[in-house]
């Protein structure tokens, strides 16, 4: 069994920034992937930013290219999303998962994760 417990979420003002952390315990692969998603209410999980653990690449959601960063660290167990320049239409909670394989073969689809923490809530103020 795998749990994961985000961090790092808060209130700040337009163009600050925050990271997120996300700490896995239980029986982690380094082959699996791992994403950060956000989900407003009544809308869907959108991804953010993904992460290869077997090849190290990275993709990020059209919304962040540029601003967010997503790292992995392997001996810590730990994904992190590092937020700049944020915006209002950041706030929302935020969602790291794990994904064995994407079954279509795309990163930011949600139903390919199977494990998922609880969410932590960023606000972004204008």
């Amino acid at each position: 069994q795998v749990q994961l417990v985000e961090s790092g979420g808060g209130s700040v003002q337009a163009g600050g920034s925050l990271r997120l952390s996300c700490v896995a315990s239980g029986y982690i692969d380094r082959t699996y992937y791992m994403a950060w998603f956000r989900q407003a209410p009544g809308k869907e999980r959108e991804g953010v930013a993904g992460i290869n653990s077997r090849v190290g690449s990275t993709y990020y959601g059209d919304a962040v290219k540029g601003r967010f960063s997503i790292s992995r660290d392997n001996a810590k167990n730990t994904l992190y999303l590092q937020m700049n320049n944020l915006k209002p239409e950041d706030t929302t909670m935020y969602y790291c998962g794990i994904a064995y394989w994407l079954y279509d073969g795309v990163w930011s689809n949600w139903s390919n994760y199977r494990y998922w923490g609880q969410g932590t809530q960023v606000t972004v103020s204008s």
